[in-house]
């Protein structure tokens, strides 16, 4: 039984993409539509307590982009996801863990991992 966590960030992959998000993050923080972005990173690149919470974590977990997301996965699932996502994914199936609309009350990592460590 293999049992993954799948994060799914509600941004394109890309140089530039990434170039926009991170000026979209700074001058309309209020705006930025990747909350699993705005919560997992800062401006530097990626908050340390999210780091050393997913090296130790004990589950297998895989980050895409939206875009990289629907490329690899759409057309096997034919499913509609509202992005950002986490999803959990066992034996082939995909479930969803927290949702697009759940990420609007999540502020802090320390509580999307809260929330990870209760559901799954």
């Amino acid at each position: 039984m293999h049992k993954k966590l799948i994060f799914v960030y509600n941004a394109n992959s890309g140089t530039w993409n990434s170039v926009l998000d991170s000026a979209h993050k700074i001058l309309k923080p209020e705006t930025y539509s990747c909350k699993l972005c705005a919560v997992t990173h800062g401006l530097a690149g990626e908050k340390k307590v999210w780091k050393n919470y997913r090296k130790s974590s004990n589950f297998d977990m895989d980050f895409y982009h939206k875009d990289e997301f629907l490329n690899t996965f759409a057309s096997k699932y034919l499913l509609k996801f509202d992005f950002p996502a986490i999803l959990f994914a066992e034996n082939g199936d995909l479930q969803v863990l927290i949702s697009a609309k759940e990420f609007n009350e999540i502020s802090s990592v320390e509580k999307l991992i809260e929330i990870i460590e209760n559901r799954v």
